[in-house]
């Protein structure tokens, strides 16, 4: 037998384990299988996306700068950064596209058409000649216009002679200038035939220190007749006069669209008397149609407890948050003490119950046995209420009760 050279030996070796070293020769890795190229994409089989903001049902004021963000998954995992997601608001024009990183998109959202949005992200991933797997999600948020500054509506439904209570409204307004104090007169339920001198003094001191006032006059929710109502407008302006009354406080307002046609022309009636005189209808409720909108300037959309001011939520009729909160009011009785008070102003300037013309009152009335009259003077806490509202307005937190 020839004897191998061992340099020939020595050649063969090396070459076996270069081969084997480069994964040649047919090798594969060490139990014999073929490890996956890190290269080669995944092939969608599920595709997931989520909202991660902003958060569910909240209100916002329309111009606030928002993140929309979605979290996508592909078969699970994070979806690989640079999946092209697709953002739009309804209603609206709002459409953008942003891509993951980390598994999430974000983009920048600035609304502009208040009332409910619906968020949508949609996401289509594909590989080679696979068909796309898409998804996609949505979230309801809501934009109301951009706030006013509160203001605040005292139903003065209490005489001159009877005490100090018109003298504490002046006083009020002209130590709270930066604070728009709105009086209800109310002379003998609003139906009156010669005007009071201690009306026409009491008013002239309040306007003169800053507040304005608007006449009341009852509409039977829509029974009373139209002749009445006109005569009882025209009472005050006659009477009281335009350098006094600034407005009409229609009470006892429906809420049903088969009433709206004699709102509408009571509506006209006062604004051919002055386009800037001040109409507030009161249903004390929201109205069962957003028609009602266009027949006041101010519509109370609560007249109740306290404690059932504390489960108010406009989200319920969306269109509520179409109309800027100067134009909504709520009247809160039975709020029994200052921090109590505090707690519904707060409530009332947030976004959720964007109201804008407030009153709240520890005087008590029992709307099931018509008892008690929560209007029949100022709070207890008539000083500290204009000052918390002042304090909200400029975003300080309200004096200590």
């Amino acid at each position: 037998m020839a004897r191998i050279s061992p340099l020939i030996r020595w050649c063969s070796l090396s070459l076996a384990a270069l081969i084997a070293a480069c994964g040649g020769g047919g090798g594969g890795s060490s139990d014999g299988s073929n490890p996956p190229n890190p290269n080669t994409p995944t092939t969608p089989t599920s595709v997931a996306v989520s909202f991660a903001a902003p958060e569910a049902e909240n209100v916002y004021s329309v111009g606030s700068a928002l993140s929309l963000s979605a979290q996508v998954t592909v078969n699970g995992a994070a979806a690989a950064d640079g999946t092209p997601v697709s953002f739009s608001a309804s209603p609206g024009t709002f459409s953008a596209s942003g891509t993951t990183r980390s598994g999430v998109a974000t983009v920048a959202f600035n609304g502009t058409t208040p009332g409910r949005q619906q968020l949508s992200a949609s996401v289509s991933v594909s590989s080679g000649s696979s068909a796309a797997a898409t998804a996609t999600a949505t979230r309801i948020v809501y934009l109301r216009p951009a706030p006013a500054a509160l203001e605040v509506l005292v139903p003065a439904y209490f005489h001159p002679s009877s005490g100090t209570e018109w003298a504490r409204l002046a006083s009020g307004a002209a130590a709270n200038p930066a604070v728009q104090v709105t009086a209800i007169v109310n002379p003998n339920n609003g139906e009156f035939t010669a005007a009071e001198a201690a009306y026409t003094s009491a008013l002239g001191a309040f306007v003169s220190a800053g507040g304005k006032v608007v006449g009341y006059v009852y509409t039977g929710y829509g029974a009373r007749s139209l002749a009445a109502v006109k005569a009882n407008i025209d009472a005050y302006f006659a009477l009281y006069g335009r350098n006094l009354i600034s407005g009409i406080f229609l009470d006892e307002m429906s809420s049903d669209a088969s009433k709206l046609s004699g709102y509408r022309e009571i509506y006209a009636y006062i604004k051919a008397k002055g386009a800037d005189l001040r109409v507030i209808g009161n249903p004390g409720m929201v109205p069962n149609t957003a028609d009602y909108a266009a027949v006041a300037d101010v519509l109370v959309t609560f007249e109740a407890r306290n404690t059932t001011y504390a489960t108010y939520d406009p989200r319920t009729t969306p269109w509520l948050y179409t109309l800027s909160n100067n134009r909504q009011s709520s009247l809160v009785h039975d709020t029994a003490s200052c921090a109590d008070m505090q707690k519904a102003v707060q409530s009332a300037a947030s976004p959720l119950y964007n109201a804008g013309l407030v009153y709240m009152t520890d005087l008590q009335y029992d709307p099931v046995k018509d008892i008690g009259n929560p209007w029949e003077s100022l709070p207890s806490y008539w000083t500290a209420l204009l000052q918390t509202v002042s304090a909200v307005n400029q975003g300080r937190t309200p004096p200590a009760c």
